[in-house]
């Protein structure tokens, strides 16, 4: 009877053990598949990087590195607004941010007008970026620009350029911080150069958001998406408007976490 139990004893120890070493194994799995990603996200027009903060929170809290640099005149930055600031100015701030924090391997997205700035980004310093993401944006060919580029965009009749600024109807200077500012025209008119071989192999997911109710096709940037479609690009939907950052957060913050390969 005692070897009985001797031997049921050795018998449960070792099914205990080899449980703790499926659990162990199946952690250190899992922990290899949540690699911490370094995410750079590029804001759109006339905003800043505050716009991306609640992201930012989420994407932190599960471990990633996330820096939303505010190009120059926009957000906090709004002091040094230009009218000389063109796209090219937008793409070295973001490229400047990747060098001098020495990042590499990065997720790099852009949102709306941003898809311009993470392209010229890409032509000049695709291997520091492991995936480029294209949240509801422009996706330009080479020498394109925001004015010049089709299927919809930034620019419409309910804006205005005064004294080399694009003013939308809806930027109040009484509005509290922080908000939408105007935007140098340069930004929109510059093309951008999208012709590096590295850039155009560069994996890339485009997320095109569309409002409930709404047929993806009807969408504002439903050309942005197709064309990356053309590239061989992911293209995923979103039910949303045009910022999810605030009205689909945790939606996104998922998305973006799936792009992580």
């Amino acid at each position: 009877m005692r070897f009985t139990w001797v031997i049921l004893f050795f018998c449960i120890s070792g099914c205990i053990l080899s449980a703790r070493e499926r659990v162990a194994s199946f952690q250190e799995q899992a922990s290899l598949t949540q690699e911490p990603a370094t995410f750079v996200i590029v804001h759109g027009a006339w905003g800043g990087s505050w716009a991306f903060k609640q992201l930012d929170s989420i994407l932190s809290e599960q471990g990633h590195r996330v820096y939303r640099p505010s190009l120059t005149g926009q957000g906090e930055r709004v002091h040094l607004a230009s009218p000389e600031i063109d796209l090219y100015t937008h793409i070295l701030d973001v490229v400047n941010t990747v060098l001098f924090e020495e990042l590499d391997e990065i997720i790099l997205v852009g949102h709306s007008y941003g898809g311009m700035v993470i392209t010229g980004v890409a032509d000049s310093i695709p291997e520091r970026i492991a995936r480029l993401v294209y949240l509801d944006a422009f996706v330009p060919d080479d020498g394109e620009s925001v004015m010049t580029a089709r299927g919809g965009g930034e620019l419409g009749p309910e804006r205005e350029s005064t004294d080399g600024f694009v003013i939308p109807r809806w930027v109040n200077d009484s509005d509290p911080l922080p908000k939408d500012v105007p935007q140098s025209l340069k930004t929109f008119t510059t093309s951008v150069s999208y012709a590096h071989p590295l850039a155009m192999a560069l994996p890339a997911t485009y997320i095109l958001t569309v409002d409930q109710g709404k047929r993806a096709e009807e969408d504002d940037f439903a050309f942005f998406a197709q064309r990356a479609r053309q590239r061989g690009w992911e293209v995923v939907t979103m039910t949303a408007d045009h910022n999810p950052q605030w009205s689909a957060v945790s939606e996104l913050a998922e998305m973006l976490i799936k792009t992580i390969k």
